[in-house]
């Protein structure tokens, strides 16, 4: 996310859903593409006023949403679009930014954005399980998370560092949050940084967005060091880089302010990329920030950031796209 107030693949083609369409160096052509289960929405309601930003979708066709407002959580069905809140947050001030399900779909990993916390909430229940409080500086904001493995990661958006929770071989995190320091090729910038975070192909390292560095690029640390090398992306820039995700070697970036998600086929190792296409939908993308996907398609919040006087009254939606 990115500060309100800072602020199987195919090379050169378009597809058509509606309104959504999705262009390469190359565009020719169109192409329709059915919804998932032949006549899944791919359009779903969230509760008025909710702030949608992060998304998780696990084994089970549902998504997971986060409230910027007050960090409840909103569990939908992908099939009907029907959801409700299965957790509540903590109030004002504690905000949900990123979220994951684990592989179990037991356990929702969140960020807290500006409350410096990272949660831990039962998936099924909504029960809060773990809270860890006062990470960071004053001016951290605990962005967005992957998990990996044997631990989940989470990016500060203010300062140079990643946050680190263990996890056991059953799910459960582990009692403390390690920082981990970024160097090498990181630049942090006099305000909001670092955003989206993922692993690479091969999973020995991860990817962290960086809007301030070259004009906006992407990074791949080390987990073990916090060592930060620029990942060759061929020119591409991503000045709004928000939330990351990674289908085999295809990486989706969504560039949240500028409405596109940008496509890179990566290498193994995620040292280098190559743009291989560009999604558009001017007619739903209001400020898409995320994404998770369902089968073939992909699904986005959208955080309206700027377009509403009172965000705590707007109505929110997720859509839907093809995945390349």
């Amino acid at each position: 996310m990115q500060h309100p107030l800072a602020r199987r693949g195919f090379l050169g083609a378009a597809v058509a859903l509606g309104a959504a369409a999705l262009t390469g160096p190359l565009a020719a052509g169109t192409a329709q593409a059915a919804a998932p289960g032949g006549r899944w929405p791919t359009e779903l309601p969230l509760p008025q006023g909710f702030q949608p930003e992060g998304i998780a979708i696990g084994h089970s066709p549902y998504a997971y949403f986060g409230s910027l407002g007050n960090g409840a959580v909103h569990r939908a069905s992908l099939a009907t679009g029907e959801g409700r809140i299965v957790h509540q947050g903590l109030g004002d001030g504690h905000s949900t930014v990123g979220l994951k399900i684990d592989r179990a779909e037991r356990r929702l990993f969140l960020s807290g954005g500006w409350s410096r916390e990272i949660r831990v909430v039962d998936a099924r229940s909504g029960a809060l399980l773990r809270n860890f409080t006062g990470l960071g500086a004053d001016t951290t904001m605990v962005n967005d998370v992957v998990l990996t493995p044997g631990a989940a990661w989470f990016t500060d958006s203010f300062q140079p560092q990643l946050y680190r929770l263990d996890v056991d071989r059953r799910g459960e995190p582990g009692d403390a949050v390690t920082t981990v320091p970024l160097g090498g090729d990181w630049a942090q910038g006099g305000d909001f940084t670092a955003n989206g975070i993922e692993r690479t192909p091969d999973g020995r390292a991860l990817l962290v967005v960086n809007v301030f560095k070259d004009g906006g690029t992407l990074l791949r640390v080390d987990p073990r060091t916090g060592t930060a090398r620029t990942v060759d992306l061929g020119g591409l820039k991503i000045p709004h880089g928000d939330g990351l995700l990674l289908l085999g070697r295809d990486l989706y970036v969504v560039q949240q302010a500028i409405n596109q998600i940008d496509v890179v086929r990566l290498d193994a190792t995620g040292s280098r990329g190559t743009a291989i296409a560009r999604i558009t939908d001017p007619e739903r993308f209001r400020v898409p920030t995320t994404a998770a996907a369902w089968g073939d398609r992909i699904y986005l919040p959208n955080a309206r950031f700027g377009l509403d006087p009172d965000p705590t009254t707007a109505a929110y939606d997720v859509v839907s796209v093809p995945r390349v």
